[in-house]
């Protein structure tokens, strides 16, 4: 089957976080009559692959991946069956299409084509997950645990993601923000609204709260990065009527973090802020920081330019390199090697009618294609060679 037909195929797969449903039995599958290594790495209620040509303590270039998708929304605001994987008018339609089951289909099929007409000089290591829109405990952290524990190597890595805005071709990711989301509880004391004086309303000390922390600015952008932020997502109150004062606020608030921060040094400044707004309004203050990834900036040199070289041959774009958008399992990689973003047109991802035109993923493959022979030539021009295991 051609590439565009394993993405439907793999669309088919109503694989939301965390049920892979099927779609890790077709990438086996699919592997099955080829030289790969294939390795089934479970956590949790999550399942994972890993999978490798050549000898593991060859140089490696890694392909990421997830086969896990969000939820298809509203059923009947879709053109087509959000798990149809239809092509209709050369576009593929289905959830996963951008995001990013087309790219897993890419890098799986330009790795067998290469394997099919080459002797493992190098190595090749793909790694899927299904645990990527989801907390991402058991999905790409579990690899990587596996790989330490087995001594897989890895030398650089690409990850599918989607980081074009507009047009494919026209953005690498090198880089992504850290990200952290905080939620406070502010209790107060319960009172009748036509006395106020006998309460303590935690909704206007939230809302000082919010204040404070909205006008505060972060910084003005990095060399690599821009600007940090800070948005106020939730606030709620555990009151339903409207003559009481609630005794009880939660507010929830989220920050994107350039390389001025680290979640440390942000989480203190939260407990400071928290801390005095607390004695201004006489409330009682909590907080709860969960942490999903610090910032991580991969220098565009070897690997950046590599992909940068690979997409200008097949499409006749230069790409920028970027720092933007949310988090990925990239926050993860980096620590073990030099690792970008490269995947289609991201405008439909987790969006009602996601899609994606064929010719993309078709172009997608090649560009994939390109950059193993690049790194066939890559690792041998760097005399990084090692002995084959016996």
């Amino acid at each position: 089957m051609n590439v565009v037909e394993l993405a439907a195929k793999l669309i088919q797969c109503p694989s939301v976080t965390p049920n892979e449903a099927g779609a890790l039995k077709i990438i086996k599958e699919l592997f099955k009559n080829t030289d790969f290594e294939i390795y089934d790495i479970d956590k949790g209620d999550i399942s994972n692959l890993f999978l490798r040509w050549g000898v593991k303590d060859l140089p490696t270039l890694g392909f990421s991946g997830h086969i896990d998708v969000v939820p298809a929304g509203e059923l009947g605001e879709w053109e087509y069956e959000p798990f149809s994987g239809r092509v209709s008018d050369n576009i593929l339609h289905g959830r996963g299409a951008v995001d990013m089951k087309s790219a897993v289909a890419a890098f799986c099929s330009a790795a067998i084509k290469f394997s099919k007409n080459s002797e493992p000089d190098f190595s090749i290591a793909l790694m899927i997950t299904g645990d990527e829109e989801g907390e991402a405990k058991y999905g790409t952290k579990a690899i990587l645990d596996w790989m330490q524990k087995n001594d897989q190597r890895i030398d650089h890595c690409i990850i599918g993601e989607p980081t074009c805005p507009k047009t494919f071709g026209e953005a690498i990711k090198i880089g992504r923000k850290g990200s952290m989301t905080c939620t406070f509880t502010v209790f107060g004391k319960q009172g009748h609204s036509a006395y106020p004086h006998l309460a303590i309303n935690p909704i206007n000390a939230t809302l000082i709260l919010l204040n404070h922390l909205s006008q505060e600015k972060l910084d003005s952008g990095s060399k690599s990065f821009e600007p940090s932020t800070l948005v106020a997502t939730s606030i709620s109150a555990n009151n339903s009527t409207n003559n009481v004062i609630p005794s009880e606020v939660n507010t929830t608030i989220n920050i994107r973090f350039n390389d001025y921060h680290t979640s440390n040094k942000l989480i203190k400044w939260l407990g400071k802020v928290a801390a005095k707004v607390s004695k201004k309004t006489k409330t009682k203050i909590d907080y709860n920081i969960k942490v999903s990834g610090e910032h991580f900036y991969t220098e565009p040199t070897d690997l950046a330019q590599l992909v940068r070289k690979s997409v200008f041959k097949i499409t006749g774009i230069k790409p920028a390199f970027s720092t933007s958008g949310g988090t990925s399992d990239a926050r993860f990689i980096y620590k073990k090697c030099p690792v970008v973003e490269f995947g289609l047109v991201g405008e439909t991802m987790h969006a009602i009618n996601e899609s994606v035109p064929t010719s993309q993923i078709f172009a997608l493959e090649k560009i994939y294609l390109d950059l193993i022979e690049e790194h066939a030539h890559y690792f041998k021009e760097k005399s990084c060679m090692r002995p084959r295991s016996t």
